[in-house]
């Protein structure tokens, strides 16, 4: 399982069912000791497999309780040898540790960074390796409970439920357990000095963990969050997580970042005037939109990013800002006097991130939306997130599904050739 946008990351013949992490880590130092406790499903006969890990050394191995033959490290790999049979289930058991740091990449530095005070985990799409011994592609997901033991003064925030806390001198262990499916690269760990600051129970339990000396501009920043909250939960369908933390560092960060079940804005993103309001829709949206659904492959990430851009004019719209029309023409004719070399349906790992794929996805959706009609385009995205929920999504499962819902199949497959497979941006339909 490796995926060309990624090729150094990835491992094949196997796919992995859960991980159970111990991590130990002291902020000063900068020093993490972990044990990962990895359960996985060989789908081939398998005489030598690996995981993917960047800067910790590997310790000791024990595949199912036993010593391999060979493990071995080298270029961002951990390699066991070991034989096992098509279709075994397997536990390996991994000692690590080192001083963890970003891994660099086309997009920047991923993975567990430092921060003036704390850590910030943000590994999409590929920095998961810096902190735990992993299959790093997006479409192996698997159960996690985490672990994590670390100085007392500091709040830690992980993916999903709190299952307890425990103070023991001077050193607090936390222990999270996410019972959803979860892709490594929306795994996190969040550690700094943070008030918990709550922001509502209904429809969804919802959070944050703030700086104090932001408390007072963070509720007023994410007031209306939990009213996204139902507007999401309306045209999307049910909230797929038990909960949702959003983490504000006390550091600036240049985006926002998803995890499964958080999100992580910078101090810069929090003004007290709501200066960030679009993109608190945009990481919410991510919660359906990437998280429960995940893409596949990296090919397929504007059904990410996409979605998550059209769900910030349908916020735009909803509180009296400017209309899903309005932000649909405002985007097109930026677009037009752009570069016309990016293709949405397979964009390349250079333009994967590109704000013009964020910009055209959420076009596109907007165009399929006048195809079908507002009840039958919202009735899709419902039912694209029930089947899929918690799964893995291509581009050519949203197409399949979007058929069934349009009387014109053929226009509907034009629709979805020219503003997926085509690198010219085509002209907007006309008002009918």
């Amino acid at each position: 399982m490796v995926d060309p946008y990624v090729p150094t990351h990835g491992n094949a013949g196997y796919k992995v069912e859960s991980y159970d992490l111990e991590l130990d880590y002291r902020v000063n130092s900068n020093r993490l000791s972990g044990k990962a406790t990895i359960t996985a499903l060989a789908t081939q006969a398998l005489s030598r497999f690996s995981f993917d890990l960047s800067g910790l050394r590997a310790s000791k191995v024990l595949v199912n309780g036993r010593r391999p033959q060979r493990f071995t490290q080298r270029a961002g790999k951990l390699y066991i040898t070991a034989n096992l049979p098509d279709g075994a289930e397997f536990t390996v058991d991994i000692q690590y540790g080192g001083n963890p740091k970003p891994e660099d990449s086309p997009w920047g530095e991923l993975g567990w960074e430092e921060l003036t005070e704390g850590v910030i985990v943000a590994s999409q799409p590929s920095g998961a390796a810096t902190w735990f011994p992993c299959n790093d592609h997006p479409g192996d997901k698997a159960h996690y409970r985490m672990s994590i033991t670390t100085d007392s003064p500091y709040q830690v925030v992980a993916n999903g439920r709190l299952v307890s806390r425990r103070v023991k001198a001077s050193r607090t262990t936390w222990v999270f357990d996410q019972a959803a499916p979860m892709a490594t690269y929306l795994a996190t760990v969040q550690i700094g000095s943070y008030d918990e600051v709550g922001l509502a129970t209904t429809p969804v339990t919802t959070k944050g963990a703030v700086p104090g000396r932001l408390t007072r501009e963070f509720r007023h920043d994410f007031g209306r969050q939990q009213d996204m909250m139902k507007l999401f939960s309306r045209q999307f369908g049910p909230y797929p997580f038990g909960g949702y933390t959003v983490v504000v560092t006390d550091d600036p960060l240049e985006i926002p970042l998803e995890a499964q079940g958080i999100s992580v804005f910078g101090s810069n993103h929090v003004d007290g005037r709501r200066g960030s309001e679009r993109l608190v829709a945009h990481e919410l949206a991510h919660q359906w939109f990437g998280n429960s659904l995940t893409p596949a492959s990296w090919q397929h990430i504007w059904l990410n990013e996409g979605f998550a851009c059209y769900a910030e004019w349908l916020w735009s719209e909803e509180s009296r800002g400017l209309t899903a029309d309005q932000q649909v023409s405002k985007a097109h004719s930026r677009l037009k006097g752009l570069p016309q070399d990016l293709m949405l349906s397979d964009p390349g790992p250079e333009l994967m991130f590109d704000d013009r794929l964020y910009k055209r996805g959420a076009i596109t959706l907007h165009v399929l939306r006048k195809h079908l009609g507002d009840a039958a385009f919202f009735e899709l995205l419902q039912t694209w997130t029930k089947v899929h929920r918690h799964g893995s999504v291509t581009t050519a499962e949203f197409i399949a599904l979007a058929t069934t819902f349009s009387t014109d199949e053929e226009a509907l497959r034009h629709l979805f050739a020219a503003w997926l497979d085509s690198y010219e941006l085509p002209p907007l339909p006309r008002r009918r």
